[in-house]
């Protein structure tokens, strides 16, 4: 996965009804810890990491670069959307295009903040790189995953199996700039 392209970044922060998608900060540290050790997070995504070794490696600021951005609400990191291009997909339709990807703690499910926040990051995505589509991975084990990505406009464009699991690749087509 590399950088989105031609994008100023960071931007100014996203607000919406109730969230805020901004770049992350030194305060987030301690909730990507949580996020990437959670192994409730990391179901469908491999398993989580070992607590002790990211509490070692994660850097003051974690995940500062163009596409990546911490979900604030209230003042405090409920999770992570991530933006980035696909350039080493397994899938050829992937390859290329923008991924859309998320990952929120356990407290936040059910509330609908992914939906507001990824609609939120995919409507600033229209407005930097309009024309573009963008492409969404899940295992279809996942049920809110799916459901989430039929939600934001991902359409099936096949599925296939990976990690020993099955994966769905939706695309929401691009939005294409009024005159």
């Amino acid at each position: 996965m590399t950088e989105l392209g031609p994008v100023a970044w960071p931007p100014e922060p996203i607000r919406t009804a109730r969230l805020v998608l901004r770049e992350s900060e030194a305060r987030d540290r301690a909730a990507f810890i949580e996020l990437m050790a959670s192994p409730e997070v990391h179901t469908y995504l491999g398993g989580p990491r070992p607590r002790d070794e990211l509490e070692r490696e994660m850097p003051g600021a974690p995940e500062r670069w163009p596409g990546s951005f911490v979900v604030d609400l209230d003042g405090a990191m409920i999770g992570q959307i991530l933006l980035r291009r696909a350039t080493g997909h397994r899938r050829p339709a992937a390859v290329g295009k923008a991924d859309l990807g998320y990952l929120f703690l356990p407290r936040a499910w059910g509330f609908g903040y992914a939906a507001e926040a990824c609609a939120a990051a995919l409507d600033w995505f229209d407005g930097v790189l309009p024309g573009e589509p963008v492409v969404l991975t899940t295992q279809t084990a996942n049920v809110g995953s799916m459901r989430l990505a039929a939600k934001l406009g991902f359409t099936e464009v096949e599925r296939f199996q990976a990690w020993d699991a099955e994966q769905w690749l939706g695309m929401r087509s691009p939005v294409t700039p009024s005159a």
